[in-house]
């Protein structure tokens, strides 16, 4: 352990690996009923594959090994998704259909371990942190929000693994801020102390002569066991993204440190931010795009008459070829 300056609690030293992933999962999923009352949410398909799923492979991506699920009694889906079906597999198998068996095994990525906690209640965000608690073992440790999805280039855990690497020390993934008058925003400022050209460090107040600016959490979170105090510490309420207050709690023990991910997030917690991520998702298969394009132009001229402007904004999306690339 090392002490860094100014800060009475101990950082982690020498290395420390990151192998746990939390995926917080027990939420009710309100905004997608009736579609929810019996899927969880985190099992919506972007095209052909669950929320949950491309969570799990971006972690896996990012070299994380034990993931971790703080589910609800109505979330057994999720558990299931991540078993062998090896009566599926035998079917498969006799059908000589290769491809849905390649599928089929490729929901589990190789070398992982699955852990599941019950959250009992629905008592929020910073709640269910602590009923992970137990299996993260005094370790640094990731928390990935599955309805926040991000299509980049680079999993955007291992983006942040790059800064606690340098760091060692609490990462928040975050992106650019609309205002500054946002309860949720944190001041990311460039103090020149890291060689990750993506890394900012967290204050309360802009340094005088340091460039500095407004930045939201992007669901993506490194953190130091440090946070268990802080979850402590800190006063939720109803705040949007409760985790920003045990943030704010957190740079009062340790340096923090944000991340500037490369790119683009679908807010897949809310129908047009779900509705959005189909769309770009399905712009990456080959053996779907063009032929999707086709039918939103078929619907386009089927609908012109009847509904100018929603015809006018199917027309537009129907006629990209190239999904913007702006984070949501």
């Amino acid at each position: 352990m090392r002490h860094d300056r100014n800060r009475s609690t101990p950082v982690l030293g020498g290395g420390c690996r990151v192998r746990h992933a939390v995926f917080p999962v027990a939420g009710f999923g309100a905004k997608f009923l009736p579609a929810t009352k019996a899927c969880p949410k985190e099992m919506l398909p972007i095209v052909d594959k669950p929320l949950i799923q491309y969570a799990v492979e971006e972690a896996a991506a990012a070299g994380l090994t034990h993931m971790i699920f703080v589910t609800g009694r109505s979330k057994r889906a999720i558990e299931d998704h991540f078993d062998h079906a090896y009566e599926l597999e035998h079917e498969l198998t006799a059908r000589d259909d290769a491809d849905a068996l390649y599928a089929l095994r490729s929901a589990i990525p190789h070398g992982v371990t699955f852990s599941y906690v019950r959250q009992p209640d629905a008592a929020g965000l910073t709640d269910a942190l602590r009923r992970a608690r137990s299996l993260v073992a005094g370790e640094p440790f990731a928390v990935v929000l599955p309805d926040q999805l991000i299509d980049a280039p680079r999993s955007a855990l291992a983006q942040l693994l790059d800064v606690f690497g340098e760091q060692q020390v609490s990462v928040v993934g975050a992106e650019p801020a609309g205002t500054t008058n946002d309860a949720s925003c944190l001041i990311s400022a460039d103090l020149r102390t890291s060689d990750v050209r993506a890394a900012r460090a967290l204050v309360k107040v802009p340094p005088i002569g340091a460039a500095s600016a407004p930045v939201t959490a992007a669901g993506r979170f490194i953190f130091t066991p440090a946070i268990w105090d802080a979850l402590g510490a800190a006063r939720t309420g109803s705040h949007a993204q409760p985790l920003i207050p045990a943030i704010r709690a957190l740079m009062e023990r340790e340096h923090v440190f944000a991340c500037l991910i490369e790119g683009r997030r679908f807010d897949c917690g809310t129908k047009l931010g779900y509705l959005e991520a189909q769309f770009a998702y399905a712009q990456k298969r080959g053996d779907l795009w063009t032929s999707l394009q086709q039918r939103l132009a078929d619907l386009v001229q089927h609908d012109s008459d009847r509904d100018l402007p929603a015809a006018a904004a199917l027309g537009g999306i129907a006629n990209e070829s190239h999904m913007p690339t702006r984070g949501s």
